[in-house]
């Protein structure tokens, strides 16, 4: 049997949404184990001067947790 846990995480990027998701799925990675998916939960932008200065993604990271056998 597998149990799955559920974490929400935020991510930023200076390049685009795209880049924010893969940067916080690459940082997650680095300390949790057994990743298996992401949801964009949510998107936003930071403006400075009228411009986009940083994209800001809200995701829930599924991970499957070790078996203790």
């Amino acid at each position: 049997m597998s149990v799955a846990k559920n974490i929400e995480i935020i991510a930023t990027s200076t390049v685009s949404f795209d880049d924010a998701v893969k940067q916080g799925v690459e940082r997650a990675a680095r300390t949790i184990d057994h990743l298996r998916s992401a949801w964009v939960k949510e998107q936003k932008v930071s403006i400075v001067d009228g411009k986009v200065a940083e994209y800001r993604v809200a995701m829930i990271l599924t991970f499957v947790l070790a078996d203790d056998e």
